[in-house]
């Protein structure tokens, strides 16, 4: 691969620069949008052809950012709020048991090694009348402010995101075309007539990067929903929904394992809740090692393990949208080592 350089590129690069550094804060927006934009295509072609044709572009742009926006958003703001709605009720019965003190469940003693001295932690800590309201009031206030506090940035932070994202992705609906054919003439005139391939690639890794999130959740759910009717957890269509929206995300999902285990653990019903976290964890686990990276080889043909790793690493790196950057990222790598050899 032959780059050509001019001398005016030199001069270009601090203005490049300086233009990067403005919109850093920004990066994991445009990148969301672009990764959208890229997967959802030809869905966006459909749709437009299908408009009527006295329709502006902008109105089909717009709608269909909507329909994205419910579709993507809609299972993480589902499966939040419910998680949010369960965790209310939990802490409701746990302040109407404490009035009297909670008992320690009958399974915590017969547990193997740590049972009796969990039993008697336990009974020291909760079974008092009123423990757990004394604990509360005992907790550091400034530490509970430096929580809420990281949480709103937490909250705030990604509200912008999203909605970055959001105009961004109805930017590239509206200049798509010209943009595609531009960053190819760029690519052709400044790389050669190599990078038509590299384009391609990014592209096919890209869709199949974003195929296997949304067949992961699928599965999740899916699965999820058979284990969880199987063990006997009340409402299993709504943890399975629950963890399959979460399991979007590797390892997310196993924060609604951990609380569906906990309320049936607080409620008493041990067997169940052994069951439920057991076989919860097994289906993310099958969905995480073998099911995502099955699905995005397709695409990317990377062995497993660097799947893996570029979607883990994306994730630590970007957020969200690094599950389908750092994958794409490691399949553009791999075209270039090998061209170079």
């Amino acid at each position: 691969m032959n780059v050509k350089l001019t001398p005016g590129g030199f001069y270009a690069a601090p203005i490049l620069l300086v233009a990067a550094w403005v919109l850093h804060g920004f990066l994991e927006a445009l990148l969301a949008s672009c990764v959208i934009a890229v997967a959802s295509w030809p869905l966006y072609r459909a749709f437009s052809e299908r408009m009527p044709r006295r329709m502006a572009r902008a109105p089909v742009s717009a709608l269909f950012v909507a329909l994205m926006a419910l579709f993507v958003l809609g299972p993480l703001m589902f499966a939040f709020a419910a998680l949010v709605t369960e965790a209310h009720a939990t802490l409701a019965a746990l302040a109407v048991a404490d009035q009297k003190g909670i008992a320690a469940p009958a399974w915590l003693a017969d547990t193997p090694l740590a049972g009796p001295w969990l039993a008697a932690h336990w009974a020291s800590a909760l079974a008092r009348p009123g423990a757990l309201s004394l604990r509360v009031e005992q907790a550091d206030p400034a530490a509970l402010v430096s929580w809420a506090q990281s949480l709103g940035q937490f909250t705030l932070r990604h509200l912008f995101i999203v909605v970055f994202t959001l105009l961004l992705l109805f930017f590239l609906y509206q200049h798509g075309e010209a943009l595609g054919k531009a960053l190819r003439r760029v690519l052709r005139e400044r790389v050669g007539q190599g990078a038509e391939r590299y384009v391609d690639v990014a592209r096919h890794a890209v869709q199949a990067s974003v195929n296997s999130m949304l067949l992961v959740g699928l599965f999740d759910g899916c699965a999820a929903w058979v284990v969880y009717l199987v063990a006997g957890v009340p409402h299993p269509a709504l943890w399975g929904a629950i963890t399959g929206a979460l399991g979007l995300v590797p390892f997310l999902g196993y924060v609604a394992v951990a609380a569906l285990t906990l309320q049936l653990a607080t409620a008493g019903a041990a067997t169940v809740a052994t069951a439920s976290f057991t076989l919860g964890s097994l289906v993310l686990f099958l969905g995480d090692k073998l099911v995502r990276p099955a699905m995005a080889r397709n695409g990317t043909h990377l062995p497993y393990v660097w799947i893996l790793m570029g979607c883990l690493g994306g994730f630590q790196v970007l957020g969200l949208v690094g599950l389908v950057v750092g994958p794409v990222a490691l399949t553009l790598s791999r075209e270039l080592l090998a061209k170079a050899s």
